[in-house]
């Protein structure tokens, strides 16, 4: 089953949601901005997307700069940044299976469906 973490106010992630539609495969939608995820769970999709959690940050969200940007941080503070303010996370992120990708643009989902 494909997974999107997604945020319908991004163009990108709509475009990304579109693209998974008309794949015509089976896919579940995560509104992570309603429904943040766990610690935990980022834990495992930054695993399956094989990228250091820095990596997964928007690191010019105004929450970022205003709160993190001259810190040296941890890869779980960073984590923890991410569960504490779900806004930093970049989008869209889709899995599939043990697969993971930061859907920017929307095409490298074909890596992975």
């Amino acid at each position: 089953m494909i997974t999107i973490y997604h945020n319908p106010r991004c163009g990108k992630s709509r475009e990304c949601l579109a693209f998974i539609e008309n794949s015509k495969q089976e896919f579940e939608i995560v509104k992570y901005l309603e429904n943040p995820l766990s610690f935990e769970e980022l834990e495992v999709v930054i695993k399956k997307l094989n990228v250091k959690p820095i990596e997964l940050i928007r690191t010019k969200e105004s929450i970022w700069i205003e709160n993190f940007k001259w810190k040296t941080l941890s890869d779980k503070e960073i984590i923890q940044s991410m569960v504490d303010f779900p806004i930093l996370m970049e989008r869209p992120i889709v899995v599939n299976g043990n697969k993971a990708v930061i859907a920017r643009p929307f095409e490298k989902v074909k890596e992975i469906i």
